[in-house]
């Protein structure tokens, strides 16, 4: 078993690997978590570097999200945004008043030299977040949606289009430059990381973009530790966002098994361990047949904080085997 200073380290993207990230982060003691997150979503707006999966996992963990939405922050305003509507400006991503705060201290930190990972942890200590939270590069990354209305920014497509052309594929524009940030470096050579988890995000928008900085799936690998991939998809449909969609659109069965088939292909030994939904039992037998993963069943629709914390307790003490015995139980 692992000892006192080891972690579990996270990969999110989205609202779904908020929600688990923050039962984990409840669960575990303090300092325990490290949350790597996708960073293919940024892009600039207005001027400002916006990174909306980092900012919906610290407003999360930190208790400032709205509760209804999953993402924003609760009880913001929209001053700004009324009064750039007012000059004719574009509002098609909403910013509120709060949100612009984070955003304008991020763009003017990068803009004197610091590196985004530092950016990060900056913020993340003024929200009194105490788990480490790092970007999945430092260098910028886009991902590009492959549409039947052409190639589409993901904000465009997600945000602006609401997800409605049908989608054929994904790019990631600057990920073959990409490195992996140094205190991230740092934590995955100082022997101190005792599982992965693979929260339940989109696959192919969230979590590709992480594990395909070049070298990292194979770090992780190599640290020879239990990888646990909770599967985003509960019997044939996604809780939040559109990959049930894409994966319909791309001519993938819209299914558990197809996620887990999708990370034995991309990322072969990547995966020790899988868990499905309660609903999804049925497909957890012929998976476990046809592949090496350990396959577990527990309810993984996080609808309340209860729910966030049961699963994250199930991962760390059912999945995992109390591999940090000093997790809640």
């Amino acid at each position: 078993m692992a000892g006192a200073g080891k972690k579990i380290l996270a990969l999110s993207g989205g609202v779904g690997g908020a929600k688990l990230a923050l039962g984990l982060a409840q669960e575990l003691p303090a300092g325990a978590l490290a949350v790597l997150v996708n960073t293919a979503d940024d892009f600039r707006h207005h001027g400002l570097h916006i990174s909306p999966d980092i900012d919906t996992l610290l407003y999360t963990l930190s208790g400032r999200s709205n509760r209804a939405q999953g993402w924003g922050i609760e009880g913001e305003t929209w001053q700004v945004r009324e009064a750039l509507a007012a000059l004719g400006g574009d509002t098609w991503f909403q910013l509120g008043d709060g949100d612009l705060a984070t955003h304008l201290l991020r763009t003017g930190l990068l803009a004197e030299g610091q590196a985004l990972s530092a950016v990060t942890a900056r913020l993340a200590q003024a929200m009194g977040i105490q788990s480490a939270i790092y970007p999945m590069a430092e260098e910028p990354v886009s991902t590009l949606v492959h549409t039947d209305e052409g190639e589409l920014p993901f904000q465009h497509y997600f945000v602006r289009r609401r997800c409605e052309p049908a989608v054929s594929g994904f790019s990631f524009r600057g990920l073959d430059a990409a490195r992996v940030p140094a205190p991230l470096q740092a934590l995955l050579a100082s022997g101190e990381v005792a599982a992965v988890v693979i929260c339940p995000s989109n696959p192919f928008v969230s979590i590709d973009p992480i594990l395909g900085v070049p070298g990292l799936w194979q770090q992780l690998a190599a640290l020879a530790v239990p990888v646990v991939a909770v599967s985003p998809i509960i019997g044939g449909r996604a809780v939040k966002g559109p990959a049930a969609k894409m994966m319909a659109e791309l001519g993938l069965p819209v299914d558990a098994a197809a996620v887990v088939q999708h990370y034995r292909q991309r990322y072969p030994g990547l995966v020790s361990h899988v868990v499905l939904d309660n609903e999804d039992a049925a497909l957890a037998d012929a998976l476990g047949q046809s592949g090496n993963e350990e396959i577990a069943v527990h309810n993984t629709l996080m609808k309340t904080l209860d729910d966030k914390r049961q699963l994250a307790r199930d991962v760390l003490t059912k999945v995992l085997k109390n591999v940090l015995p000093e997790a809640r139980r």
